[in-house]
Formats: C-alpha cells, sequence, structure tokens
C-alpha cells in the first residue's frame, strides 16, 4: 500500500492537521473497543501536537483521556526528568494537564544503568498489556514518528543494530554517533501499528524527505516503516516538501 501524504502550509498548520489526526483515531478506537493505544514520538513537530492537543480547549474536551494508554516508540538512555527525555517533554507538554490515570502511561525507564534491563522491561509492559502469546506483535492503534536529517526514526538509526532486529519487540541500541544507547521499539513492533503518521517539518529536511519517499529503497530507516496491514501517513510541512518543487519529483 502507497503512503498517503499530506502537505499543509506550515509548522503550525501541520500542528493542527496531527491533532485533529489524534482526536479522530481516539474516537473511534475507544467506540470499537473502549481503549486507544498510541505510540508517541520526541521532538519539537510532536511536542507542539501534544501542547495543541492539551491547551486547545475544543480539542482537549473531544480527546477521551481516561481511555487512552500512552507508549513510547524510544526514549534516551536518560533519566525521566532530563532535559533530552522523550517522557519528560510529552509529560511537560501534555501529560502533566490532562486527567490521565497514571496506570495509562507506560514510560519506558530510561534511567536504568544498563539500557538492556530497560528494553526487557518494556517488552515485558507491551507483552502485559496486549496479552501477547508466544510470538505474537502488539498492535498498536496509532504509532507517532519523526524523522531525522540522516532519516532515522525512533531510536532506528543508518547502520545501527536494531534495524537487523525481527524476534525482539523492543532493544537496546548503540547509536555511535552520540556515543550512547537508546531504547527503541523494533520494525516488527512499528510495522503491526493499526497506523502511522510521520511528521516531517522544516527545512533541514526537505533533502532527505525526496530521498526517503522516490530515492533508493532502503538507505534509510524511515523508508523501512511499511505498515503490514495498516495505513501510512506523511504529515509535512511546505518548508520540508521545498525539493518536489526543485525537482518536480515526488
Amino acid at each position: 500500500m502507497k503512503p498517503e501524504i499530506q502537505i499543509v502550509s506550515n509548522a503550525t498548520e501541520l500542528a493542527r492537521a496531527a491533532a485533529a489526526k489524534f482526536v479522530s483515531h481516539a474516537t473511534n478506537a475507544v467506540q470499537a473497543s473502549g481503549v486507544f493505544s498510541v505510540a508517541l514520538s520526541g521532538g519539537n513537530t510532536p511536542k507542539s501536537v501534544y501542547s495543541l492537543l492539551a491547551d486547545d480547549p475544543s480539542l482537549r474536551a473531544q480527546v477521551p483521556w481516561d481511555r487512552i494508554h500512552f507508549f513510547w516508540g524510544d526514549e534516551r538512555h536518560v533519566a525521566p526528568d532530563h532535559q533530552d527525555s522523550n517522557y519528560r517533554m510529552a509529560r511537560e507538554a501534555m501529560l502533566d494537564k490532562v486527567p490521565v490515570p497514571a496506570a495509562n502511561i507506560h514510560r519506558i525507564k530510561g534511567e536504568y544503568g544498563d539500557a538492556r534491563l530497560a528494553a526487557d522491561e518494556y517488552e515485558e509492559d507491551l507483552r502485559a498489556f496486549f496479552k501477547l502469546r508466544s510470538g505474537a506483535l502488539p498492535r498498536l492503534d496509532l504509532l507517532l514518528l519523526g524523522m531525522g536529517p540522516d532519516g532515522h526514526t525512533a531510536s532506528l538509526f543508518p547502520g545501527t543494530k536494531a534495524l537487523g532486529e525481527r524476534e525482539r519487540l523492543v532493544v537496546s541500541n548503540w547509536v555511535e554517533k552520540f556515543n550512547t544507547f537508546r531504547i527503541t521499539m523494533t520494525l516488527p513492533v512499528l510495522n503491526n501499528a493499526a497506523s502511522v503518521i510521520f511528521f516531517v517539518s522544516g527545512t533541514e529536511k526537505s533533502a532527505v524527505l525526496h530521498e526517503v519517499l522516490e530515492g533508493q529503497a532502503g538507505r534509510y530507516p524511515s523508508q523501512l516503516i511499511q505498515p503490514v496491514n495498516g495505513s501510512l501517513l506523511w504529515l509535512v510541512d511546505s518548508a520540508a516538501w521545498q525539493k518536489r518543487e526543485a525537482t518536480g519529483k515526488f
């Protein structure tokens, strides 16, 4: 299935479009099953979306907060109060402002000295919540992803070991460029989500966005996000999309 691409005028409109998608997915999932599971992403663009959902009265009122279970696609190997923590960002932008039960927030324990332990524990959390039998994969209702200028997504960076993982749900991934481990969901989990939304904003992403969507397959981790039985939407602002205007491609 080819991905859907939605282009908006600027980062503000991107956040509004993403927030509307979040509300729609949450409402539909709760109507269908009573709960909504979502994996959050780090980054500045997702932060704007989370803030909008919490701060805009009309949007906030539409979200069934008590029925949502929040997960994270990846986390830095840092404490939850560290400035680089994806959990801290989501908590400050949204979770502290809305009526979500504490039991519904499934954070990755990035503060553990051994990142492998954090990955193991998070995998067990996924298995328990989704009641997985051996060999089964969790099916998130919605997966939110960003894309770095190097084409990485979640904490799946080019050339890293985790890209080849097919058995584990969550792994600790050594990222040489940052000289640190990251904890990340693996490709089988990411590709089993019912819906995936990429957020891409800014001119610094335009060149790699062009390569990811039109270039050689498999060169960038973001190209490996291909939902097995789900939808894939790229929400892109005009600054990131400008490569199309210059090349006539996409």
